[in-house]
């Protein structure tokens, strides 16, 4: 009976080590996250990046998004959902991480509609329609043309733009920026410079939440 007492304590203890240090483990990755995001800052926001909302809303929610990963079309109206229920608090920033095999031309096509002032309209017709144009997750750029139809686009403009080769730079740029922050998958985001602590849609609005009420105070 005391062995079988001790074993269970023992076990108890190891339990409550591991779980502790399971937590300083975890408590390390997000501060040193936060360090890396706070001496990268200038890699977060650049001038070519497209941006909705006030340009001096108090929260700026930076995304690292690829048109073809599922969970960003997941997220994006989840984030619209918060940008509406704090009109004029929250600006969304969007950094290109097209990290599946072909979703650098998507972002090309992307560009190439934000020459013609639709780019908003043109990523909500494309995230819409992802489950068409990236079967298996694997874009295919042929199946992207139909569904911009109907927005006022010209689409052999649009096919001549896409290969500009100042479009290639600023995705080269982004992914560069990409790597600097450890960005290694889609959605990834940072609230006013701040990498989120875990990945979620909870952790997100935390953060969210506690800078929209920091600059209440």
């Amino acid at each position: 009976m005391k062995q079988k007492t001790l074993f269970i304590a023992a076990a108890a203890v190891l339990l409550l080590v591991f779980l502790l240090g399971t937590l300083a483990y975890k408590s390390r990755q997000s501060d040193q996250s936060a360090q890396l995001a706070e001496r990268n800052r200038e890699h977060l926001v650049r001038f070519h990046s497209p941006t909705i909302g006030k340009a001096d809303a108090p929260v700026v929610i930076v995304e690292f998004l690829d048109p073809a990963c599922e969970t960003c079309r997941a997220f994006y109206p989840l984030v619209k959902k918060m940008m509406a229920e704090n009109p004029d608090r929250i600006r969304l920033v969007l950094r290109y991480a097209p990290f599946h095999n072909g979703s650098d031309k998507v972002v090309a096509v992307l560009e190439a509609a934000r020459k013609q002032g639709k780019f908003w309209p043109a990523l909500e017709a494309l995230l819409a329609a992802q489950a068409d144009w990236a079967p298996r997750h694997t874009p295919q750029v042929a199946l992207v043309w139909k569904h911009l139809e109907g927005l006022g686009l010209n689409i052999e403009q649009m096919r001549f733009d896409m290969v500009a080769p100042e479009i290639a730079r600023l995705i080269a740029n982004d992914l560069e920026d990409a790597r600097v922050l450890n960005v290694t998958k889609t959605p990834e985001f940072f609230v006013n410079g701040k990498p989120l602590p875990s990945f979620g849609y909870e952790p997100l609005k935390a953060l969210v939440d506690e800078a929209l009420a920091s600059t209440k105070r």
